[in-house]
């Protein structure tokens, strides 16, 4: 009697045991299909729910709730909006001036500025200089020079900033500038900087440097604040100097006898009116992490150009800059537009390549509307599975006429984009889903004939370290490694 009812019991709490497993499956696989807005992403989760049952829904509910709905980032939304909201007058007025006057240069290239413009009030101004720094030892060089220079403020946000040379170099000059009176304010992510010690920290506050963590990880909400990243790379210099692109605050990205593997990378130097887009990207950042909320409309913080130095400025610049707390993605939206308008030639480099569809049939579109399409990417990723997911795409590009070189001297990491012979983007943004969706992106679309000449001399000379795949060859890979690169491309949503 005693080992029937027992047997009976644990009948019942397997019944019952059952019964919960299979909710929390069709909460999960509910959950998936009523919150997840992109359909490859919500398929994605809903295979690895059905065949990893325990492990996908962990996933799940670890990295793939969209925060975008949630309450995460609302805060931040909401300050982002107001400000729109009351400077969008003015931007719209500006920027139709700019338009208006610069129209030679921007011929065939309205679409782009016009998206922005609607869709974040983000303003194109005129830059009274433009440099474009090749990997990291010309970048540091210029950015050390400017820091010292520093008389009012430095905002200095970044995804990486290491506890080694350079880190700690950077560090001693922001000290030393906040001694001077300069105010210093820093951001960091904390999961890519990760290896950025309490002890460096403490001594930058006991410099005088306000720092904020953005979004520290805690152990409770570890998994899902990794998954969303601030990945931008931003120094701004008294409202006068501004620094964007790909390159971290990292020895590895200094190309010296020490380090093992050639890093090539990409950043870009505005001076003029055309820091006020960076400036402002900065201080909504600042005011959601830090909870010291700057005043917007402090001129201080903001650079105007005198008539006669806007007249003799040959180049202009646009921010572009998405993330979660977005309406939109829409650093992806005007990378699709570039593309598709692109009538020469249009070559990109990225170390991630894993676009959604969008990307890939306007990629496919310009190359069978007859465009010169060339994408860089290195020969092997960091990351093995993004590597598999990255040449599950190559073979539908090269069959509509994309050139794909692999990049062999060392790891290509810029993310730039050559649109015909006078638009150019340099910044923080992959060519991938998760910049595209997850994290924080800020990219600067540059309007200069010059730059965009040397964007294209410094391609031109990486494909000659690099090589180039044909359709043909792609094709004879081995049944194994299409299926595993086919099985990465599945789950590409996910990374």
């Amino acid at each position: 009697m005693i080992n029937w009812l027992r047997s009976l019991d644990l009948e019942i709490v397997t019944i019952i045991g059952v019964l919960l497993y299979i909710s929390v499956v069709l909460y999960t696989v509910f959950k998936i299909i009523k919150n997840t807005e992109n359909p490859s992403k919500a398929l994605g989760y809903l295979l690895v729910v059905v065949v990893l049952p325990v492990a996908g829904i962990i996933l799940y509910f670890s990295i793939g709730v969209n925060y975008r709905l949630e309450k995460l980032y609302k805060r931040k939304y909401i300050q982002d909006k107001n400000f729109h909201k009351i400077v969008k007058y003015q931007i719209n007025i500006d920027s139709e001036k700019g338009i208006d006057e610069y129209k030679n240069l921007l011929k065939g290239k309205m679409h782009p500025i016009k998206m922005l413009l609607k869709d974040t009030s983000s303003a194109l101004y005129a830059a009274e200089k433009t440099k474009l720094l090749i990997n990291g030892e010309n970048k540091f060089e210029e950015v050390i020079s400017e820091l010292e220079k520093a008389k009012e403020h430095i905002h200095i946000e970044y995804y990486i900033f290491s506890d080694d040379k350079i880190g700690n170099k950077i560090k001693d000059i922001l000290i030393k500038k906040s001694q001077e009176g300069v105010i210093i304010r820093f951001i960091y992510d904390d999961f890519g900087s990760h290896d950025l010690n309490k002890k460096m920290i403490k001594e930058l506050k006991e410099g005088g440097v306000q720092v904020a963590a953005f979004y520290k990880i805690k152990l409770y909400a570890l998994a899902n604040r990794m998954n969303y990243r601030n990945h931008r790379k931003i120094i701004v210099i008294d409202s006068k100097v501004g620094f964007i692109g790909g390159i971290n605050v990292d020895d590895r990205y200094i190309n010296t006898p020490e380090n093992k593997v050639f890093w090539r990378d990409t950043h870009l130097m505005v001076a003029g009116e055309a820091v006020n887009g960076l400036q402002y990207n900065f201080l909504t950042d600042w005011n959601f992490c830090s909870g010291n909320d700057i005043d917007p409309f402090d001129k201080q913080y903001f650079h105007t150009s005198t008539n006669d130095i806007k007249h003799k400025c040959t180049d202009l610049v646009q921010i572009a800059a998405s993330g979660p707390d977005s309406d939109r993605a829409t650093i992806m939206l005007v990378y699709n537009g570039i593309i598709m308008s692109s009538r020469k030639r249009l070559y990109l480099t990225t170390p991630y390549l894993v676009p959604n569809e969008t990307i890939v049939n306007a990629l496919k579109y310009t190359a069978l509307s007859g465009v010169d399409v060339r994408i860089l990417v290195p020969l092997e990723s960091d990351s093995l599975v993004v590597n598999a997911a990255s040449c599950a795409y190559y073979k539908e590009l090269l069959a509509v006429g994309v050139r794909i070189y692999r990049y062999t001297k060392g790891f290509v990491h810029a993310k730039t984009i050559i649109s015909d012979d006078s638009l150019s983007v340099v910044g923080s943004a992959n060519l991938d889903i998760r910049s595209f969706d997850l994290n924080f992106e800020i990219s600067a679309l540059v309007y200069s004939r010059s730059i965009n000449q040397e964007l294209y001399d410094a391609f031109m000379d990486d494909i000659e370290n690099s090589i180039e795949i044909t359709y043909e060859e792609w094709k004879k890979r081995s049944k194994i490694i299409q299926l595993g690169n086919s099985l990465a491309r599945l789950i590409s949503p996910l990374l």
